[in-house]
C-alpha cells in the first residue's frame, strides 16, 4: 500500500500554480512573483513553488508557456508605456527561462553520462571475460605441451628399449647360426661354408 506524503501536490494545486504562472507571464511579470503569490495561497515557500513549476508542471503546458509569451508581445507592441515598465521584468523570465533550459541540458547531459559508464562498464566486463577466455586458453595449452613433452619422452625410452631387444635377439640369433654351422661341420666333413660378397655364409661341397 502507498502511503501519499503529506507535502505531496495534488492535481488542483498544480493547476492553480500553472494558471498563475501563465497569467504573470502573460502580463509581463516574473516567474517568481507567481510563485511567491502561489506559495501564499497554498501556504507552501515561494522555493518549493519554483521547484514544482521547473521540475514537473512547466513540461506540461510548454504550448501554453509559448502562447503566454506571444500574449505578452502583443500586448507590448500595443502599448509602449507596458514594454518601458516591464523590460526588467521580462529580462528576468527569459533569464529564467534560459537558467531551466540549461538544467535540463545538465539532465540530459548526465543521462548520456550514465548511458557512457553503462556501456564501458559492459565493455570491460567482455573485455575481462575474453582475458579470462585467452588466459584459461593459454593454461590449457600449456598444459597440453607438458603432456606431449612427457609422452616424447616415454616414446624415445621405449624406442630405445625395443632397439637394444633388437640388437640382443640378433645377437642370439647370430650365435646360433654359427653353432648350427659348427654342428654340421662336424656331422659332415666333406661339407664346409664360406661367406659370399654379401657378407652370407653358404655351403660348399669339398
Amino acid at each position: 500500500m502507498t502511503i501519499a506524503r503529506q507535502d505531496a501536490w495534488t492535481h488542483d494545486e498544480d493547476l492553480l500554480l500553472a494558471e498563475v504562472v501563465l497569467r504573470h507571464i502573460r502580463e509581463g511579470s516574473t516567474q517568481l512573483k507567481a510563485f511567491e503569490e502561489v506559495g501564499k495561497q497554498l501556504s507552501r515557500t515561494s522555493a518549493a513553488c519554483g521547484f514544482r513549476w521547473n521540475s514537473f508542471v512547466r513540461k506540461q503546458y510548454k504550448s501554453g508557456i509559448e502562447l503566454a509569451k506571444k500574449q505578452r508581445k502583443e500586448q507590448v507592441v500595443h502599448n509602449p508605456e507596458m514594454e518601458r515598465d516591464s523590460v526588467a521584468e521580462v529580462e528576468n523570465v527569459t533569464i529564467e527561462e534560459k537558467a531551466t533550459e540549461h538544467e535540463d541540458k545538465e539532465s540530459i547531459t548526465l543521462q548520456e553520462v550514465i548511458l557512457y559508464l553503462t556501456k564501458m562498464d559492459e565493455f570491460f566486463q567482455l573485455d575481462n571475460k575474453e582475458k579470462e577466455r585467452i588466459s584459461e586458453r593459454s593454461l590449457f595449452l600449456e598444459r597440453e605441451n607438458v603432456r606431449l613433452l612427457e609422452e616424447n619422452v616415454l616414446l624415445k625410452e621405449n624406442l630405445k628399449a625395443v632397439e637394444e631387444d633388437y640388437r640382443a635377439l640378433m645377437q642370439i640369433m647370430e650365435r646360433a647360426r654359427k653353432l648350427s654351422v659348427q654342428e654340421d661341420e662336424k656331422a659332415n666333413p666333406k661339407v664346409s661354408f664360406q661367406m659370399d660378397k654379401n657378407g652370407n655364409l653358404e655351403r660348399v661341397n669339398k
